[in-house]
């Protein structure tokens, strides 16, 4: 079955947004083992877009379309479709009700005419809810083609393809696709792939593929079958054998489950509480950390000591220390950590010190980063050589943090 992407937003084609949906969208439906041939990005423009509609339903099964269902004007893509594929919009009662739901518990008690042509829809279609805003999604079945419209926010439409349109595709297919991710954290994505070339060189049904993320490399294993209790069968001695390849440097392999959630997961498990001192990440760490639900129960404290002023007086980071070292040196890091765990009474503390750029400062390289962490009143201590911008250096070093603290807690 053949799949084609089309983004809707003349925003998307200035520039001032970046089309991300097109990347998970991708990932999706290579996933449900459909084929992706074409992705295009149109403006709004009725003309233009009904051009790219009948263009993409002549030479492809389904079309997904995200962006351009909000209720202003230049909102054009359900209109478009529903003429394209001779589908007139109808009043949907129950959209219309879930309108007025939704503004009422944002606490607002007038709903604008404009909200209102949202709840239309295309006469015959199929429509998928939306938890997270006003925007249904809309599936169109005509004549052997399908139309998939989705809401362009990713908020939106990331849960809505999640849990309502993969499963309505996966059903169209003759076989079950199922896959597990086995994530692992610490090592390169080159020694992970030579690794497993051999697993690599002999697949066939299974298959792995890799992704590379900051400081993590994920392995999607993906098995075709004619039901989910054989594709499972089949991805489960792959699953095994990287497990035990890798060790511990994986960390889970489940699709939701993410580094934080890992590291708050020991915490918990082991009865433990947490601190962070940042000073190039500038609380990103913390931030990463509090997405988790139930983080209260074990983030005792976030610290940003910027300045060294505020590593003497916050962490009691000895003058002696900084002059001598400076503010970017592993006993500052380390002074940081035990300082940290001491002061806010926390079992672990993680500390980032580092030179994140533009810059070079005290003579020392731009993507030097030492980081710290304090378990059970021993402190490791480890420096890093990153490259990059700005933003991708406080972005590895945030990584590593989590990965240090998780080793350490696993060794301890």
């Amino acid at each position: 079955m053949v799949v084609e992407l089309i983004a809707v937003g003349t925003e998307i084609l200035l520039g001032n947004i970046v089309n991300t949906n097109a990347a998970f969208l991708s990932e999706k439906c290579a996933l449900l083992g459909l084929s992706l041939y074409y992705q295009t990005a149109v403006g709004d423009n009725e003309e233009r877009l009904a051009e790219t509609l009948k263009t993409a339903l002549g030479r492809s099964d389904v079309v997904i379309l995200s962006g351009g269902l909000g209720p202003t004007q230049d909102d054009l893509t359900k209109e478009v479709a529903a003429k394209v594929m001779d589908m007139p919009l109808v009043d949907d009662p129950h959209t219309r009700r879930r309108i007025e739901e939704y503004f009422k518990n944002i606490g607002s008690k007038v709903v604008t005419d404009n909200n209102w042509k949202q709840a239309l829809v295309p006469k015959g279609s199929k429509v998928i809810d939306n938890k997270n805003g006003t925007a249904p999604g809309v599936i169109m079945e005509k004549n052997g083609k399908i139309a998939i419209l989705l809401p362009g926010p990713p908020n939106e439409l990331i849960p809505m393809f999640n849990n309502d349109i993969f499963p309505y595709l996966n059903s169209l297919q003759p076989e079950i696709i199922y896959s597990e991710m086995v994530k692992i954290c610490g090592l390169g994505e080159s020694l992970v792939e030579t690794q497993i070339t051999d697993l690599i060189q002999k697949q066939s049904n299974p298959t792995i593929a890799t992704y590379a993320k900051a400081g993590e490399v994920h392995l999607r294993v993906t098995a075709k079958a004619k039901d989910s209790k054989e594709a499972k069968k089949m991805v489960k001695p792959v699953v095994k054998e990287l497990k035990e390849r890798f060790g511990r440097s994986v960390y889970t392999t489940s699709e939701s489950v993410t580094l934080e959630d890992t590291v708050i997961g020991l915490l918990k498990d082991k009865g433990l509480t947490l601190t962070t001192v940042e000073s190039c990440t500038g609380g990103l760490i913390a931030a990463r950390l509090t997405k988790v639900p139930g983080v209260s129960e074990v983030f005792k404290q976030g610290l940003v000591t910027y300045s060294n002023r505020a590593k003497r007086k916050l962490l009691d980071v000895k003058k002696s220390t900084l002059k001598e070292y400076g503010a970017v040196s592993e006993k500052t890091a380390k002074e940081m950590a035990k300082n940290g765990a001491f002061i806010t009474g926390a079992d672990v503390c993680i500390s980032v010190t580092g030179i994140a750029g533009p810059e070079a400062v005290e003579d020392k390289p731009v993507g030097l980063v030492y980081i710290g962490c304090c378990y059970k009143n021993v402190v490791t201590v480890k420096e890093y050589h990153f490259n990059g911008e700005r933003d991708k250096i406080r972005e590895w070093a945030t990584v590593h943090a989590l990965i240090l603290m998780r080793e350490c807690i696993l060794e301890g």
